[in-house]
C-alpha cells in the first residue's frame, strides 16, 4: 500500500496545524513507529484534519479499526473533497467489514465501497484508491456492491498507465473465474514487464502455492530473494504462504521473527500486527 503522505505537507488543511509536530508524527509513521506517533499527536487539543487523518492511519496500522474510523471520519467531515482522506476511510471501513459479524459487515462494506468510489471520483489519478476499489469489486459479493463486471471496467483504466499492473489485474479476474491457466500466464507477464518489482514474483509464488505447486512456488520465492535480498516483504510473503499451506511451519516462524526485528520496515510493508498474528497462529497460541 503506497501512501503519498508527503503531498499532505502542501495541502491547505495543514495551514492551521502545528507543522513541526505533524512533521515529527509523519517521520515516526514512515519508520513504522505508529504507537509513538499516536502518543505524540493524541494530546493535541484542536486537531487539524491532517492530524486526525494521520492518527487514523496509525490506528489502522495497529489494527485498531474502530479508532481508525473515528479519526478518519473526523478528517473527512472537515475536508470531504480530499481523495486521500476518503481512500483511507474506505480502507478502514473495509477492515471493519472483514472483522465484523455478518450483519454488521454488510453495513461496513457498503460504507467502504462508497468512500473508495468517492476517492476515485475526486481524483482518478489516485491509483492506490483505484487499486483498493478494484479489490473490493473483485472480492465482495454482488449484494454488497461487488462484481467482476465492475472490476473489469476499473481494471481497463490502468492498461496504458501501468502494463504490469494491468496484467496483474487480468490475472486476478481470471483466477476469480477459475481460469487458472490464463491467470498464471498473466502473472508471469506482469513479472516480465516489471523485473525489478519483487512484488510481481511474490504474487506468482503465492499463486503457485495455492495451486499445490510447491516446488515451483519455492523456486519463484528464491528468484524474489535474488531480486531483493533480505527484503522484509519477501520474509512475510514466504512465511504467510507456508502457514496458509500448512508446511515448513518452523521456517515460517523464523521468517516472521526476522520480519518483526527488521529495522527497514516502511508503511508499504504489512503491519507488524499482522506478522504477530501469523506468528501466534504458527505457534498454536
Amino acid at each position: 500500500m503506497r501512501i503519498g503522505l508527503m503531498m499532505l505537507l502542501l495541502a491547505p488543511g495543514l495551514l492551521g496545524a502545528d507543522s513541526a509536530l505533524l512533521d515529527r508524527g509523519l517521520k515516526l509513521y514512515r519508520h513504522t513507529d505508529y504507537d509513538a506517533a499516536i502518543r505524540l499527536l493524541l494530546p493535541v487539543a484542536d486537531k487539524d484534519p491532517a492530524i486526525n487523518e494521520l492518527l487514523g492511519q496509525c490506528y489502522f496500522m495497529t489494527a485498531d479499526y474502530k479508532k481508525s474510523t473515528d479519526y478518519l471520519e473526523k478528517a473527512v467531515a472537515a475536508k470531504p473533497d480530499s481523495s486521500e482522506y476518503q481512500a483511507w476511510l474506505g480502507r478502514a471501513y473495509g477492515r471493519r467489514a472483514e472483522t465484523s459479524f455478518a450483519l454488521n459487515a454488510i453495513g461496513w462494506a457498503s460504507k467502504s465501497r462508497a468512500s473508495l468510489e468517492k476517492a476515485v471520483e475526486l481524483d482518478p489519478t489516485n491509483y492506490e484508491a483505484a487499486g483498493d476499489l478494484f479489490e473490493f469489486y473483485l472480492q465482495a459479493p454482488g449484494f454488497m456492491g461487488g462484481g467482476l463486471d465492475r472490476a473489469e471496467k476499473l481494471a481497463a483504466m490502468v492498461v496504458h498507465r501501468d502494463p504490469a499492473e494491468a496484467a496483474y489485474n487480468r490475472a486476478r479476474i481470471a483466477e476469480a473465474r477459475k481460469q487458472y491457466g490464463p491467470a498464471e500466464q498473466y502473472l508471469k507477464k506482469a513479472a516480465e514487464l516489471a523485473p525489478h518489482q519483487v512484488g510481481r514474483l511474490l504474487d506468482l509464488a503465492k499463486f503457485l502455492a495455492k495451486q499445490g505447486r510447491y516446488e515451483e512456488s519455492d523456486q519463484t520465492f528464491a528468484q524474489a530473494e535474488q531480486v531483493a535480498p533480505d527484503a522484509p516483504k519477501v520474509f512475510f510473503a514466504k512465511a504467510s504462504t507456508y502457514i496458509k499451506t500448512n508446511r515448513n511451519v518452523d521456517v515460517a516462524k523464523d521468517l516472521l521473527k526476522k520480519y518483526l526485528s527488521a529495522s527497514n520496515l516502511t508503511p508499504d510493508d504489512p503491519p507488524r500486527s499482522e506478522a504477530e498474528r501469523l506468528l501466534r497462529k504458527a505457534s498454536g497460541s
